[in-house]
């Protein structure tokens, strides 16, 4: 059953308001001890190292571009609440919780800013974080085991993500973050623009460039680290927090996965989302 509690933050800060955290506990899960150090792991025993993992789905009701979007109905139901029953499919998870600031988003899931912020709420202590997007209802709960298993056999990372195929015509999309890996599922970098760039300036249908999908997963004592760590030239530039990572000498894992991206960023993608659902007949 879904336990709602509330909590207020310190005064003092820009926080000064309750944060409400859902629990979406996922029954069934057999929890092995995590491990105190980062270790050389064995393949047979990998599932102990950061086992306890928690899914928090960041939601604001204010958006500059989209008002009210968790809000916004996708065949009958809001759409973070058919973010939050998609995340709750997966096996990997303990607990999945949505983090807001929103009272209108609270009723509506009926149960942070930050995942750092909204980790401390929990009462339970985890290995591995998990963000999970909130405008994307059609997340696959795969994807989200995939991160978390990625992190969990890695102990030299402390941060994992997922990439996808970028179709062509995004190449030159600012909003399409695209990212390049070596030979060992590394991240090397990220970019609003086109990576890597050849000489004729234009996108190569040939090439396989990678689409860079909004789901994260930490580790959470990095992730105690991160807000500490000052903004760096590249994150500035580029406006992305994963380079905030790279810059500072992380590592940080990368699956390839087959997946086309649905984010909610217009109401337009509603209607699209919903077509799509009705497609794949899922209700």
């Amino acid at each position: 059953m879904a336990i709602c509690e509330s909590s207020s933050a310190q005064s003092g800060t820009n926080s000064e308001k309750s944060w409400w955290i859902l629990h979406g506990l996922i029954a069934g899960a057999t929890i092995a001890a995590a491990a105190a150090s980062y270790v050389a792991l064995s393949p047979r025993w990998y599932g102990k190292f950061r086992s306890r993992a928690v899914g928090i789905i960041p939601a604001r009701f204010a958006s500059s571009r989209f008002q009210g979007k968790p809000l916004v109905q996708i065949l009958g139901k809001p759409m973070i609440q058919r973010t939050w029953e998609r995340a709750k499919m997966a096996s990997t998870l303990d607990h999945v919780v949505v983090a807001t600031d929103d009272e209108k988003l609270r009723n509506a899931v009926e149960g942070t800013e930050r995942c750092n912020e909204a980790l401390q709420k929990l009462e339970k202590k985890y290995d591995i974080v998990v963000n999970i997007q909130g405008d994307e209802p059609l997340i696959e709960p795969e994807i989200i085991d995939g991160v978390v298993q990625a992190l969990q056999r890695a102990p030299d990372a402390v941060f994992s993500t997922a990439v996808t195929s970028l179709k062509p015509e995004d190449g030159c999309d600012p909003n399409r973050v695209k990212c390049v890996i070596d030979n060992r599922g590394y991240a090397i970098y990220f970019s609003r623009g086109l990576i890597p760039y050849n000489k004729s300036g234009k996108v190569n249908p040939d090439y396989p460039y990678m689409l860079h999908l909004g789901i994260q997963s930490f580790d959470t004592k990095f992730l105690k680290i991160y807000p500490e760590l000052p903004p760096t030239p590249l994150q500035l530039e580029e406006d992305l927090e994963q380079l905030k990572v790279l810059e500072n000498g992380y590592k940080m894992k990368v699956i390839k996965v087959d997946h086309d991206a649905h984010g909610v960023d217009t109401p337009e993608d509603v209607v699209k989302i919903e077509s799509l659902m009705l497609e794949r007949n899922l209700s």
